[in-house]
C-alpha cells in the first residue's frame, strides 16, 4: 500500500475543477473535524500546506470540502469496496 497523501479537496460554490491542497497528516488531522463548521459560517481559515506555505481559504466561496488520500487509486468517492 502507498503511504497516504492527505489532501484539502474544495469545490468552489463557482463551479469548475476542485481546488487541492497537499497536507501533512498532522494539518489534515486537525482541519478535518472543522470543515463542516468552516463552510457553515463562511469562515476565514489559514492552512499550512505539505510544502510549508501558508494558504488563507475563504470558505464563504466553497461548495463541498473534505480531506482525501491522493494515494488512492481507481477509487470513486462516497465508493469504498
Amino acid at each position: 500500500m502507498a503511504d497516504p497523501k492527505p489532501a484539502l479537496v474544495l469545490h468552489l460554490a463557482t463551479g469548475g475543477e476542485p481546488l487541492l491542497f497537499a497536507l501533512t497528516a498532522e494539518e489534515s488531522g486537525k482541519l478535518a473535524g472543522r470543515l463542516t463548521q468552516l463552510v457553515k459560517a463562511g469562515a476565514v481559515e489559514s492552512v499550512t500546506t505539505k510544502d510549508d506555505s501558508k494558504v488563507a481559504i475563504n470558505f464563504a466561496h466553497v461548495a463541498a470540502a473534505y480531506i482525501d488520500d491522493l494515494a488512492r487509486k481507481n477509487q470513486v468517492f462516497g465508493l469504498h469496496a
